[in-house]
């Protein structure tokens, strides 16, 4: 097949996801490469961080390769993926021309000096909105992809459990399932249990591993790690306070809250360190540097919207 040229060029285009990348950021980049590289398009996936354990585990499992590290994206073409916030993007975001956004986040800051395809929609994951395309392209999707593209969107949904998930995501999750022979539930508890373990993890890791900065009125960051065991956390609750507030002071944060959610009770325990008034007012009352939200379980739906609503008033 001859190459497409972009109208924009023809040069290389990374398909990137955000810093700290999560199962769906990488899933959806490689996905994404793929559905252009259908079309000509030299796309090529990239990924902003390294990849934790939950995500090398899917790789693995479906045989696909890590996505190359785009440590800048200074005079580069990019697409981004799940994220369109400058705070979360590769380094130098502002020096690459910004070709296309497909996301299911709040809008956020990121500009482009002319128009561009910017797709946004209140699904549970970018994986699920990539495997729209795919459907209603009538591309067909190889086994490896819809394997990669079901587990982001288990991942991102904790299992269809979170607030985030719609009718939409169920939808495209069965279709997924039934491409790789998986069952829903079994397959997305052994993606979990792949992620859940802090086992062997420095505090630093822990936080930084699903770590995202908001740039609100005041600078904010929350961090979230799945468990389906509390022990492990309660043996490292001092050190993991102690690591966030250094975290803090570095970033320049008001605030930093980690949210501890457990899968299986579907419940979190925010620890907080930084202004703690800001957490009270959007959740009650804190104690020993922590709140237990009984039902939440998504950062974005649950955790975030309160949190800008008290610092935008």
């Amino acid at each position: 097949m001859q190459e497409k040229k972009d109208p924009r060029g023809d040069d290389k285009i990374f398909v990137v996801g955000h810093k700290n990348p999560d199962t769906d950021s990488i899933c959806s980049a490689i996905a994404y490469a793929e559905f252009k590289q259908m079309d000509g398009i030299n796309a090529v996936a990239a990924r902003a961080g390294e990849i934790n354990p939950e995500t090398k585990f899917v790789l693995e499992h479906f045989g696909a390769e890590e996505p190359i590290l785009l440590k800048s994206a200074a005079g580069k073409k990019v697409i981004l993926v799940d994220h369109n916030e400058k705070s979360q993007a590769v380094d130098d975001i502002a020096e690459a021309e910004i070709m296309e956004i497909i996301d299911h986040h709040r809008i956020g800051d990121i500009e482009t000096p002319s128009p561009i395809f910017f797709h946004a929609e209140p699904v549970g994951s970018s994986a699920t909105i990539i495997a729209d395309f795919f459907e209603k392209a009538g591309k067909k999707l190889s086994k490896k992809t819809a394997g990669l593209l079901l587990s982001a969107l288990l991942s991102d949904t904790v299992i269809l459990k979170s607030a985030t998930t719609t009718d939409k995501d169920k939808e495209v999750a069965k279709r997924l399932a039934s491409i790789v022979n998986e069952d829903i539930e079994s397959f997305g508890m052994e993606i979990k249990k792949a992620k859940s373990s802090i086992a062997g993890k420095s505090a630093r890791d822990i936080i930084k591993q699903d770590f995202k900065i908001y740039d609100l009125s005041k600078k904010i960051a929350v961090c979230q790690i799945e468990i389906v065991d509390d022990e492990e956390v309660k043996k490292m609750r001092e050190e993991l306070l102690e690591e966030m507030e250094k975290v803090r002071k570095e970033e320049q944060c008001a605030l930093i809250a980690m949210m501890v959610t457990n899968i299986i009770k579907e419940s979190t325990e925010l620890l907080v360190a930084g202004d703690e008034s800001i957490v009270e007012k959007a959740f009650g009352k804190v104690v020993n540097h922590s709140i237990y939200l009984p039902g939440v379980m998504s950062r974005k739906k649950q955790v975030i919207p309160k949190l800008e609503k008290i610092l935008n008033k």
